[in-house]
């Protein structure tokens, strides 16, 4: 049987072994089986569609240095577009990605010659078209995702100055009262205190920034795990978020050992995120819960809002700043204060402790975000693109 007909007569099974290879990866680990698959049934016909089409030695020849003949059937590249932004709302990179048309070409060529085919002195041919066709969906699919990164990362940098630009206005405002009212203490020690607040937004933000920017780098979230009573941490949270938002309704919930070793101040920013973007994003007709169970070897924090759902399609990507709300159906808002990245920093905190986060929302259960730490975490860092004189700096 030549390539493209054991292609189509092999759909499923060629399928099941991507679901596979995709569930491997560590952002498919969770995904149902359709969207594992996403695409690869269109990819795979487009696939011998494009093997069975006439082709001239002139259109060999553009194919070989990687050009598209002009009369080829777009299907193709649509699919493999389409794949390539949905694994990046995933929460894919772009060399999980690759690796997957990676793992389909080595399947597809071993499923093949599992069926131990007629030999042919078109084989030579089949395989190379074959790799031909692969070869374009790679390209298109990179393409593809890196075009929707970048525009993702001009959007995120224009968020970025344009709530930088806030407080910074408001020191320049004061900055330029403070000689006009220094005759009256009191309207100066106004204005100073207002350039202090501002000032330490504008630090919230960077830090923000730089953390991003580190693990983003593959320096890791910097952690030192050191004895902590999680229920005390909570404690403190809680009193805190209630003197700032008296009019909400936030419930603290304990039990059992809440013990271990974590890094404080980290933890404490990582639950500061969640329960800030609950009080944003939650109803005020419905209690913030924050809720810690200690089981034998790890540490559950769940802190839920009701109100209304997040969209499932943004589920998978809401930890991802340059990519969460980049639509215009589904715009992202941040709080005063704020560049985006609570969640994104919630995520790699668990992350730094062995721990994961993960996120549930339904119009009926509402929303939660659950942290996962072990009690005894061994630091987990990633290996750094820059020298480690460069990521001190940060």
């Amino acid at each position: 049987m030549r390539l493209a007909d054991f292609i189509l007569s092999s759909v499923e099974p060629i399928q099941a072994e991507w679901e596979i290879f995709a569930r491997s990866i560590g952002a498919g680990e969770n995904l149902d089986e359709l969207a594992l698959r996403d695409h690869a049934g269109q990819i795979l016909l487009a696939t011998a569609r494009n093997m069975k089409a006439p082709q001239t030695a002139a259109e060999r020849a553009k194919k070989s240095k990687g050009l598209k003949p002009s009369q080829e059937d777009d299907t193709l590249d649509g699919a493999s577009e389409s794949h390539a932004v949905d694994r990046l709302g995933l929460g894919f990179d772009l060399l999980e990605v690759m690796s997957e048309y990676r793992a389909l070409r080595a399947s597809i060529l071993r499923l093949w010659d599992e069926s131990s085919p007629d030999e042919s002195d078109r084989d030579v041919d089949d395989i190379t078209r074959f790799n031909e066709s692969i070869d374009q969906s790679i390209t298109k699919a990179v393409a593809s995702y890196t075009s929707r990164v970048d525009q993702a990362r001009d959007m995120f940098l224009a968020i970025l100055g344009h709530d930088l630009r806030n407080p910074l206005n408001s020191i320049s405002i004061n900055a330029q009262l403070v000689p006009l009212v220094s005759a009256d203490p009191a309207e100066a020690i106004a204005c100073g205190r207002q350039i202090s607040r501002n000032v330490s937004v504008m630090e919230r933000m960077i830090a923000d920034l730089l953390d991003y920017t580190r693990t983003r780098l593959g320096a890791g979230m910097p952690v030192t795990p050191a004895p902590l009573d999680l229920g005390d941490l909570a404690v403190d949270l809680f009193e805190e978020f209630r003197t700032a938002h008296p009019a909400r309704n936030i419930q603290l919930r304990t039990e059992g050992d809440l013990n271990g070793q974590w890094d404080s101040d980290r933890v404490r920013q990582a639950i500061s995120n969640l329960l800030g973007n609950a009080i944003q994003h939650g109803s005020a007709d419905y209690p913030v819960t924050v809720s810690l169970r200690g089981e034998a070897s790890n540490v559950f924090i769940e802190v839920h809002n009701g109100g209304d759902p997040i969209p499932p399609g943004e589920l998978q990507k809401i930890f991802d700043p340059l990519i969460r709300g980049s639509g215009a159906e589904h715009p992202k808002k941040n709080r005063p204060g704020s560049i985006g990245m609570g969640l994104y920093i919630a995520r790699e905190v668990a992350k730094s402790h062995s721990g994961r986060i993960d996120v549930t929302s339904t119009a009926e259960d509402g929303t939660a975000f659950t942290i996962r730490l072990p009690r005894d975490s061994a630091p987990r860092h990633g290996q750094p693109i820059l020298d480690a004189e460069h990521i001190d700096r940060m």
